[in-house]
């Protein structure tokens, strides 16, 4: 699998990411172990977890797999902190919460430290410069190589990364920043895409088969064994309206015409994107991530690139465009 960049760093990974948002709650270590097998057979590289993936299951399963099944060298781990469990405040940036968060995560890791480490929401209250403190810290001390954001608006990713890059003293650069983008939700492309683009972040798009739809499945039904029919419903609900199934019909049209699959075809778009690293691949069992995985052979021609980039764009007008032609 080729090799990318993390945004204006030196370090390189699979142009897709594995994800493991689902390991320990409905993926079994068994299965999980036969993904990770397959991923790492394919080139792939770059593994995202969190550690409120499955309340720190995610990361103990990822863990013990990496014992013995497959080289930890081989592999750049990616994890989060920052999300909390509490309704009356779902999100702590503080330095002493995410230092704590870190050496928890690196404990069920079973690793020393993670190759890249994010901070998985911003919050409001809470000085963005003591959670950037907090990254400092865990690159100063070695357990963590890299660093990130994830969730972040157009206008704290500007402030976070340039804060970083100006203030004075020894600062961490942002490598990254993880964002749900996808065919149905282009909304990062108003700011935050920018931003990245402008500062040399590299973006690492979540949900990039937008949460399953793009895939076609659920064109005339909602499968039994699908996200939509779980206790994820609600997850999948906002991606089944009429301009979602506008722009998957779309996404199918151009499938046919390349004797390949809307996976395919979806995934393809999202991974070419300007400012793209490596879209972030959740799969339900090890024969779904191969196909996904496949992708690897296709690159879209052009004027399938602009015919979807036409039919799911999203209206940015002003002040996104030069405001006297509006």
């Amino acid at each position: 699998m080729e090799l990318r960049h993390l945004g204006r760093t030196g370090l390189r990974v699979s142009r897709l990411g594995l994800g493991t948002l689902t390991w320990g709650r409905d993926t079994g270590e068994h299965e999980a172990a036969d993904q990770l097998k397959a991923f790492w057979e394919a080139g792939g590289t770059l593994v995202d977890t969190a550690d409120v993936y499955a309340d720190g299951e995610a990361e103990y399963v990822l863990g013990r797999l990496l014992e013995g099944l497959v080289p930890r060298r081989d592999l750049q781990i990616a994890t989060k902190a920052g999300s909390v469990p509490d309704p009356d405040r779902r999100f702590d940036g503080s330095r002493g919460h995410l230092l704590a968060a870190l050496d928890a995560s690196l404990e069920r890791l079973g690793t020393d430290h993670v190759d890249l480490w994010q901070v998985h929401a911003f919050d409001p209250v809470t000085p963005l410069e003591e959670t950037l403190q907090a990254l400092d810290i865990a690159v100063s001390s070695g357990r963590a190589r890299y660093v990130g954001v994830s969730n972040f608006c157009g206008w704290q990713l500007a402030k976070a990364a340039t804060w970083q890059l100006a203030s004075s003293g020894a600062h961490t650069r942002l490598a990254s920043t993880q964002m749900e983008y996808s065919l149905l939700q282009r909304g990062i492309e108003r700011e935050v895409l920018p931003a990245a683009l402008d500062l040399g972040i590299g973006l690492l798009p979540s949900s990039p088969l937008g949460r399953g739809v793009l895939t076609g499945k659920y064109r005339h039904m909602t499968p039994s064994d699908s996200r939509g029919a779980s206790e994820l419903a609600a997850f999948v609900a906002p991606y089944l309206d009429e301009e979602a199934s506008r722009i998957v019909d779309a996404v199918a049209i151009a499938a046919d015409g390349l004797a390949t699959s809307a996976l395919h075809v979806a995934l393809a778009w999202v991974r070419d994107r300007p400012g793209v690293t490596a879209p972030i691949v959740g799969a339900r069992n090890a024969q779904q991530l191969r196909t996904a995985l496949s992708v690897e052979a296709l690159s879209l021609p052009d004027e399938i690139c602009q015919a979807l980039d036409d039919v799911s764009a999203p209206v940015h007008r002003y002040p996104d465009q030069d405001w006297s032609t509006l």
